[in-house]
């Protein structure tokens, strides 16, 4: 069987560009922020055949916790649904938006860290006509086993959403005092992030990191700041981890230092 191809993974291209938003943010590079969103829309919208396979991958990506039975049957019914993706518009569509990444953005975009890359290229192999019959039947398992495991589950959205929410919050007031405004908005748009893909949750942090970084930036010109060395560099410091955050996924314990850096942006621009 041929090597899995990233470029030709559906999900990979959206993931990869709505890390390159992030990055692009928080370099405060607006312009090719704006292009990778523009790539986004026009290649992920309604009606195309990326957009059709998109759904499917993340049927099997977001699905947990499920009985075996019902997850052999959506595996089953998933692969029938690609089975009707018309797979030469989908190449042309692939082939499209790999062009424009290449042309308007950059090729290193395809490097950027995608962390469910594994499951990306399962699924890719489970829907190709190429995989070999018996490989297919062990990667089908393999999924089934994964969407019935019951520790991957959750029992609602709602459920889930609540106890990370209050767990945060209680967190975070114990330690550091009572949230700000903008600090109950990111949590708010982190917890909405379980009910859909995450895409709103990601646009507005490619924003708030953008002007976390701004703000910081800005501490620099302070006379008091700039006469004491050890403030300067724990600017630094936060400057590197913004950094960094357009480098990996946030988890739970980004968001309590991004909860954190948006405390330290208040005190600056007092």
């Amino acid at each position: 069987m041929a090597k899995h191809n990233k470029k030709r993974n559906t999900m990979f291209i959206y993931e990869t560009l709505i890390r390159e938003v992030v990055k692009q943010s928080v370099n405060k590079d607006t312009a090719k922020r704006d292009i990778a969103i523009g790539v986004l829309k026009e290649y992920f919208k309604k009606g195309t055949q990326l957009r059709t396979e998109l759904d499917l991958y993340r049927t099997l990506l977001e699905t947990k916790g499920i009985t075996p039975k019902l997850a052999e049957r959506l595996v089953n019914e998933t692969v029938k649904q690609h089975g009707r993706v018309n797979q030469k518009r989908l190449f042309s569509e692939q082939s499209a938006a790999i062009s424009a990444i290449n042309k308007q953005i950059s090729k290193s975009v395809f490097s950027n860290f995608v962390p469910n890359y594994k499951d990306l290229a399962t699924i890719s192999q489970i829907f190709s006509d190429t995989t070999k019959p018996k490989k297919k039947v062990m990667l089908e398992n393999k999924l089934i086993q994964r969407l019935a495991d019951p520790e991957s589950a959750s029992s609602s959205v709602k459920g889930v959403s609540t106890l990370v929410l209050k767990s945060f919050v209680k967190r975070f007031n114990d330690e550091y005092g009572s949230l700000l405004d903008e600090q109950k908005e990111l949590l708010s748009k982190y917890i909405g992030s379980f009910a859909d893909d995450g895409t709103e949750f990601n646009f507005y942090l490619n924003e708030e990191l953008g002007r976390l970084k701004e703000t910081v930036a800005k501490g620099f010109t302070d006379d008091e700041v700039r006469d004491d060395a050890g403030t300067v560099e724990k600017l630094k410091a936060v400057e590197n981890i913004l950094a960094e955050f357009a480098q990996k996924p946030l988890d739970n314990e980004g968001m309590i230092t991004v909860l954190k850096i948006q405390g330290l942006a208040k005190e600056l621009r007092a």
